[in-house]
């Protein structure tokens, strides 16, 4: 087994899918909006899982908000092919979740595309970012313990660059760490 998917194995399963004919483009595979749909409907199921449901949100008021998303494409999806989305917990505080997700073939497993997401929990009334009810957040710690690797996953917090830019704006190829271009 490769470190990859070790690392895969590590994660918490989410959620099944399988591409639909109105999410395929001209180009004959599944059109990138709707691997974040699925991704989505990832979080959607762990959050089910640990009690954000419709009735905790109309009853709490509150909710979450995707902040930031990082969304990697590795393979392509076609018609009728199945998925599965795995989760990793990354990091939480008491107001914020950082999550991995991998989608992956289920028939073999391989890594299809991933989506990083940083999720804040919010007071609807408020529109303003509130912490967690102890419930939810024991919840979300008790799922991080179930997690077989502590790892931290390479994707985490890729950077896109063009490696070698025919043209570049001013400090691109300075930045992330990367040396002058001569």
């Amino acid at each position: 087994m490769s470190e990859q998917q070790s690392d895969l194995s590590s994660g918490l399963f989410v959620s099944n899918g399988v591409v639909k004919e109105e999410w395929i483009d001209i180009n004959g595979h599944m059109n990138v909006a709707y691997y974040v749909l699925a991704f989505d409907q990832g979080v959607d199921a762990l959050w089910s899982q640990v009690g954000i449901t419709d009735e905790y949100i109309e009853s709490r008021q509150q909710s979450t908000f995707a902040v930031e998303s990082h969304v990697t494409y590795q393979k392509e999806l076609k018609l009728g092919e199945r998925f599965r989305i795995v989760t990793k917990l990354l990091a939480i505080d008491e107001k914020r979740l950082h999550q991995l997700q991998y989608m992956l073939r289920t028939d073999n497993d391989s890594l299809v595309a991933t989506a990083e997401w940083l999720n804040l929990h919010v007071d609807l009334a408020m529109r303003r970012v509130c912490p967690w009810p102890d419930e939810v957040l024991t919840a979300f710690l008790a799922v991080a313990e179930r997690q077989s690797d502590a790892t931290l996953p390479l994707e985490v917090g890729s950077t896109m660059k063009v490696r070698n830019p025919l043209y570049a704006i001013d400090g691109y190829c300075n930045s992330a760490g990367d040396t002058a271009q001569p």
